[in-house]
């Protein structure tokens, strides 16, 4: 069938014109900004009736085609009473903060031009875009010139790969013939308060779970070095094979941080791939101030940094960051004839895990471009003094603070005889006047408030502290 032009000037709804996309644009705009002011002045946690939602989803059952802005008005009206909202200055939870709006702006662009990083060759522009912002970060972890890596959808793959990189440079012939390469069964190291996610990436590398040790802590959340040694020093003596030491600049639970040089000297005195997880509160770097808690990350082969946490943009957006970047390649170099190109030190698709890849790094590269450091460095000195703020209005109220935190995490218990935990996280998400979760900290359970949202204030804090005494 040969197609005329006017048919491509259809307004088919798959492929409206300029005109009409443009309209829908504006619509959705306002709708989105309409729901946002709603939203920050509404429930942090769903209101929505299932069993309504069921019934109208249900009714989409796609036989014949719908108004474009109807079906838009109904997501968002949805989504706005569906879903926990990480957008609402009230939500003091994971490590999920509200985007910035240059990385908004970042996804809008990266939607409607759609470009495909796989090849240097498709989309030179992106892949360099990309590669500057990762050449900016490690440059102000302290990696030396030269270093390298790549974004990835976030932690767990950028943890993944520091794991392949570990077991290529403990044997090369992991590439060609994975862990029948070894004498032993590879193991790796961990704290007992890591992300557990780790053990989904033994088991996705093809070690298993067992081959994750979790290590003790200190008492306050953090490895203990005499335990790590203890560790390495039996599985060698039982045949094991150590290949990496993995050390945690945030715990997910408590936000502490391990002793990040001394793990860096064990690595060395065993001979390991020593690599820091620091998804969370590597934004650290950003601040002069504050950058001295991690002080130590510069000597490690590796990095884990995810930009989707506290830098802030949109979901998910992490980064590898490696001092020693020649071991992406033996680790993913592959060719095919129906790719354009096989650049090996450019080409994305042989230097890491994703075949297919979105313009991911446009998000951070805005927001730098934006902010600054500096910028960036004052978001997160200022997430720091509200959660400062936290500890003193707890503390005056008799509550006791667990954790020693660098970073904007409170782990805190009630006063003695005013309630359990888990009844107390329970009444605040109940009232949806804020969000707070369970952790385990040293055996024990506490409230965990993190905060990471850019709009939060001091009165943010009070409603918080308020809910939390009821």
């Amino acid at each position: 069938m040969q197609l005329r032009n006017e048919d491509r000037q259809s307004g088919a709804p798959l492929f409206p014109t300029r005109a009409e996309r443009e309209e829908v644009d504006d619509f959705l705009t306002r709708r989105l900004a309409d729901a946002d002011a709603r939203i920050r002045g509404g429930s942090v946690t769903p209101t929505l009736a299932m069993a309504a939602f069921r019934r109208e989803l249900a009714a989409f059952d796609f036989r014949e085609p719908r108004d474009l802005e109807q079906s838009l008005s109904w997501v968002i009206a949805q989504m706005e009473a569906g879903i926990t909202h990480l957008t609402h200055p009230r939500y003091f939870g994971l490590f999920n903060p509200a985007p910035t709006f240059p990385a908004q702006c970042a996804d809008r662009i990266a939607a409607v031009l759609n470009p495909q990083l796989a090849t240097w060759t498709t989309s030179p522009v992106a892949v360099e875009v990309e590669a500057h912002v990762i050449a900016a970060v490690c440059a102000r972890l302290g990696f030396r010139e030269g270093a390298g890596g790549h974004f990835t959808t976030g932690g767990s793959e950028a943890n993944y790969t520091a794991l392949i990189c570990a077991l290529l440079q403990a044997d090369p012939q992991f590439a060609s013939t994975g862990v029948r390469a070894f004498k032993g069964s590879p193991v790796f190291y961990v704290s007992r308060e890591c992300h557990i996610a780790w053990l989904k990436i033994a088991l996705q590398a093809g070690l298993g779970r067992s081959a994750v040790r979790l290590v003790a802590t200190d008492g306050k959340g953090r490895m203990d070095p005499a335990a790590l040694k203890a560790a390495i020093t039996t599985d060698l003596e039982q045949g094991c094979v150590p290949v990496m030491l993995v050390a945690t600049a945030g715990t997910t639970n408590a936000g502490m941080i391990d002793p990040l040089v001394a793990c860096a000297e064990i690595a060395r005195e065993f001979g390991l791939f020593y690599h820091v997880d620091a998804a969370w509160a590597g934004a650290l770097i950003a601040s002069d101030a504050l950058r001295g808690a991690i002080a130590g990350i510069e000597l490690a082969h590796s990095a884990t940094i995810d930009a989707h946490k506290w830098f802030a943009t949109t979901m998910g957006c992490g980064m590898f960051l490696t001092r020693v970047p020649g071991l992406l390649s033996p680790a993913f170099q592959t060719s095919a004839s129906y790719m354009p190109s096989n650049l090996v030190s450019v080409d994305p698709y042989v230097t890491s895990a994703q075949w297919s890849r979105r313009f991911l790094g446009l998000r951070l590269f805005l927001s730098l471009a934006s902010a600054g450091w500096r910028g960036h460095g004052k978001h997160v000195e200022r997430c720091v003094e509200l959660a400062q703020l936290v500890r003193d209005k707890l503390r005056s109220r008799g509550w006791h603070i667990a954790n020693d935190s660098p970073a904007a995490v409170v782990c805190a218990a009630p006063p003695a005889g005013s309630g359990h935990v888990d009844a107390i996280v329970k009444g605040v998400l109940v009232s949806g006047a804020a969000w707070v979760s369970v952790a385990v900290f040293e055996g024990q359970r506490y409230v965990r408030i993190c905060i990471t949202h850019g709009a939060t204030c001091a009165d943010d804090v009070q409603t918080l502290v308020d809910n939390l005494d009821i």
